[in-house]
């Protein structure tokens, strides 16, 4: 169900008026409000909002260009009607010769919406708090660990067991629904009520019922490639879950096809990225773990249980485990900084079991000092998120 300032926004006509290609991809977005996120239905309300407000004259300057190139693409109420936004649609665009010139426009439009929606964001700021551990079997030590990350390296005055020295981090409640997260490889540390808590581990079955649906998809209709595939990936449904927006959070993050269904450390990262993007945390922790060693798979059966498919026997991956982390230390941090929630006001804090040292990425005033307690860090940490 689409939200009431929404669905008066569509009434008066404002996705009529806007041109075509751009309406129906967002009105395909917040047409079942039940999987939006608050921070996502907050964003689309401001941004057609914003859209509604313009007085005519700007209104039409802005929209002009889009519309000049939707009558070059030969976009027009046969090629794509309202109200739909179907892979039919995204067929036409990208074969589409003006394609290029259509996606400049598109990013143009945003150049000039966005600014305004990022200064009523900033309005609002307030502290936030991004933990994110590493295993303790790392092959290397602190001086190799986070060297694409900027910021300043802590040394703590005793080897950092995170379950312990951390567990006050998660044991405020939130204030607010989606605004804490763990997302974690493992089962190594729990969370207040209220905190959205994502493990690995614990989704084994649901992952399980995952690819064994998948596999029957595959095998009994005959799916031709991966792109064939994606379409009916989207068409199953979440597991039962009393919270439809996390059933379809869950269900969209473990289906992407980038092996977060295979790969525990892969579903952590990428959990992770779609979490910033669509519910903006104050608060997320994300734990690694150790990955296996990757079995020879097709694209298709990126989507198998592994120990079904190979005898070979499963081992973990220490080394690999460090390549792939270096990656995602950088990925998780980029993400956070692309939005106005987390610019000069997020303390980043890298942490891994047993070691003496921690990589803080922080606004000045964030007191860490050279050397501190690992307990001691803590505390500063609460204390930044004014708990």
């Amino acid at each position: 169900m689409v939200s009431p300032k929404l669905k008066a926004l569509i009434g008066k006509g404002l996705f009529d008026r806007i041109p075509v290609s751009f309406s129906t991809f967002f009105f395909d977005q917040i047409k079942d409000g039940s999987t939006l996120f608050p921070a996502e239905a907050d964003y689309y309300e401001r941004l057609f909002t914003l859209i509604d407000a313009l007085p005519a004259a700007e209104f039409d300057a802005l929209f002009a260009p889009l519309r000049a190139i939707e009558t070059k693409m030969g976009i027009n109420e046969k090629t794509w009607p309202r109200r739909a936004f179907t892979l039919d649609q995204v067929d036409f665009l990208n074969r589409n010769p003006h394609y290029a010139e259509w996606r400049g426009e598109v990013a143009g439009l945003f150049s000039k919406l966005d600014p305004v929606l990022d200064d009523q964001t900033r309005r609002k700021g307030r502290p936030r708090l991004v933990l994110v551990v590493s295993p303790p079997e790392l092959p290397v030590g602190p001086d190799r660990l986070w060297t694409k990350l900027g910021g300043r390296r802590v040394m703590l005055s005793s080897p950092l067991d995170p379950s312990a020295h951390f567990a006050s981090i998660l044991a405020e409640k939130a204030r607010q629904p989606y605004d804490h997260w763990l997302i974690q490889a493992g089962r190594e540390f729990n969370a207040a009520a209220g905190t959205v808590a994502l493990d690995y581990e614990a989704l084994a079955a649901y992952r399980q019922e995952l690819m064994d649906e998948v596999r029957q998809i595959v095998e009994k209709e005959q799916v031709r490639g991966p792109r064939e595939l994606g379409v009916r990936l989207r068409q199953i449904k979440p597991a039962a879950n009393n919270d439809p927006i996390m059933a379809e959070f869950t269900r969209s993050v473990l289906l992407a096809g980038n092996g977060t269904l295979l790969i525990n450390n892969t579903f952590v990262e990428w959990a992770t990225v779609q979490a910033v993007r669509r519910a903006r945390p104050s608060l997320l922790v994300a734990s690694f773990g150790i990955r296996n060693k990757m079995k020879p798979f097709s694209s298709l059966l990126i989507y198998a249980d592994q120990e079904k498919s190979s005898v070979i026997p499963t081992q973990g991956d220490m080394l690999g485990t460090y390549v792939d982390l270096e990656m995602f230390y950088l990925y998780i941090w980029q993400e956070f900084e692309k939005y106005a929630e987390y610019v000069r006001n997020t303390v980043f804090v890298f942490a891994a079991g047993g070691m003496d040292e921690v990589r803080v990425v922080a606004p000045p005033d964030f007191p860490a000092a050279e050397k501190m307690e690992p307990a001691a860090l803590a505390r500063q940490m609460r204390d930044w998120m004014q708990w």
